[in-house]
């Protein structure tokens, strides 16, 4: 694959890995994935470690909200696209002890055939994320970790006491218009835990930062 770019977000264990498409008169192609090159790269030595063992797609009506998910035994981190529309991504900082605990970003990947590149968004193990979708999408992200039902809990993405003051504005304001009103949410997702009632939570020791 032709790597253009790694990039790091507010929160520096989360990345963005940019990548080409080839257009022709055809349409275009492009190796959105190979393992070599996520292993060699010189920007990409966060990446060396993590072996991929389960991808899933996902399609979302527009207005949807899902997340925000996490799990441990195992942990899973996530690598994840926009196939098609338009998603917002939205990462939570849940290791205990971290200097951005319990701040939230929110990273657009909107998808056009006409550019000539795409991204991947990079969400690290021991990270609540979830995404919200501005119109009908289809999403791809390759996992760390085989799901485990029995070892997973969420951050309510309308939790009170989230810290928004990282993320981008008009990314925020796209938030409060699309998910405090949507029907497009679970009952679970809803009603999961505050930052603070999950800090609580003696589950929540299995998040520390700095611990591998």
């Amino acid at each position: 694959m032709k790597m253009l770019e790694v990039r790091t977000l507010q929160i520096s264990d989360v990345k963005v890995i940019k990548f080409a498409r080839f257009h022709d008169c055809r349409g275009y192609f492009t190796e959105h994935f190979r393992k070599s090159d996520f292993a060699n790269h010189p920007q990409m030595c966060f990446m060396r470690n993590v072996q991929f063992v389960q991808c899933n797609e996902s399609y979302s009506k527009k207005g949807t909200v899902r997340g925000l998910h996490f799990q441990w035994n195992p942990y899973m981190g996530k690598l994840v696209r926009t196939v098609s529309g338009r998603m917002i991504d939205m990462v939570l900082d849940i290791r205990k002890g971290s200097p951005t605990f319990g701040k939230i970003i929110l990273y657009d990947m909107p998808v056009s055939q006409e550019v000539d590149y795409s991204e991947w968004i990079w969400v690290p193990p021991r990270f609540a994320h979830g995404n919200f979708f501005p119109e009908d999408t289809t999403i791809e992200y390759f996992c760390s970790g085989e799901y485990s039902p029995s070892y997973e809990a969420g951050i309510s993405p309308l939790a009170k006491d989230i810290d928004w003051s990282l993320c981008d504005e008009s990314l925020k304001k796209l938030y409060d218009k699309i998910v405090p009103g949507t029907c497009l949410i679970t009952h679970k997702d809803k009603n999961e835990f505050s930052v603070s009632r999950w800090e609580n939570d003696e589950r929540s020791n299995n998040f520390i930062y700095g611990k591998l």
